[in-house]
């Protein structure tokens, strides 16, 4: 069998796994893999139950059908899996799905998985699992997802979903359901007063064997970012609040206009003063 078969099977083999688990419904959900220069991905408007490895498009560098899928047309959320390929060499395969539980709370106010509360998951996803502001389809949506492609491993799309992405369809289909093994337990946890966050002390040892287990850029590097995101040990996600960031900027931001979690995705003029007064208390030494 051909690397470029055995690729499209992988990801058709994916796509059906998403369906028995009942993560996608009606034509949802999408799964990509780099296939050289190119792609391979699930077709549009097809149910993934009824995806085989003939069905799955090949896609040339711009994500365009290639001349062996002339006349297919590509699923409208091919910028973000482009996103994630062009700011990540290490990636091979991207996945897209609405898992109920994780989707709940990516649809909720608050983010309860925000920073992993079980030491394994922790080591496999990082410091942190963001959920990427609302914004509308097509280029908004990518640029709101493309600064959190360097920090992050798996993320959750406000109302909308979840995307992973790893070396190969099994490495992110495994952080996506990981995501949603957390989101579930998060939920389960909730009436009982909510998940408990792993202690401080406990951090920085699970953030060296994340950056010891090879298993991808990010993790390579997840001490330092582990400081980027929260604050040294991880704790939280919290992006920078900039009207204006600079062009080179990877860090992420979100505009203002709205609340922290407003469909807008944006940051009232409450939230801006209170990280503002935050950052000038930390800047004259805490007093």
């Amino acid at each position: 069998m051909s690397a470029g078969r055995a690729l499209r099977r992988e990801v058709a083999a994916t796509a059906r796994f998403l369906h028995e688990r009942g993560w996608v419904a009606n034509h949802d959900g999408n799964v990509t893999a780099r296939d050289g220069r190119g792609f391979v991905a699930t077709p549009t408007a097809t149910s993934k139950r009824l995806i085989d490895d003939a069905a799955v498009l090949e896609l040339d560098a711009a994500g365009k059908p290639a001349a062996a899928s002339a006349g297919k047309r590509t699923f409208g959320e091919i910028g973000l899996h482009l996103a994630v390929y062009a700011r990540r060499p290490d990636v091979g395969a991207v996945v897209h799905a609405h898992p109920p539980h994780a989707t709940a709370i990516a649809c909720a106010a608050g983010n309860p998985i925000a920073r992993p509360f079980i030491a394994e998951a922790l080591v496999s996803l990082g410091p942190a699992i963001p959920k990427v502001a609302l914004a509308a389809p097509g280029e908004a949506s990518i640029q709101a997802l493309a600064p959190w492609c360097e920090l992050v491993d798996a993320a959750l799309l406000e109302s909308h979903g979840v995307m992973a992405w790893g070396a190969d369809c099994e490495q992110a289909l495994l952080r996506l359901e990981l995501v949603e093994h957390l989101a579930r337990i998060a939920i389960l946890a909730a009436p009982l007063g909510g998940v408990t966050p792993l202690p401080e002390t406990m951090i920085a040892p699970l953030l060296q064997a994340r950056a010891r287990a090879n298993i991808g850029r990010v993790a390579d590097r997840a001490v330092e970012l582990a400081a980027r995101l929260g604050g040294g040990g991880g704790g939280g996600v919290r992006p920078v609040v900039a009207c204006a960031p600079a062009p080179h900027s990877d860090v992420p931001t979100i505009a203002p206009g709205g609340g922290a979690s407003s469909r807008r995705g944006g940051a009232s003029a409450a939230d801006l003063a209170a990280i503002v007064r935050e950052e000038i208390v930390r800047a004259l030494g805490g007093r």
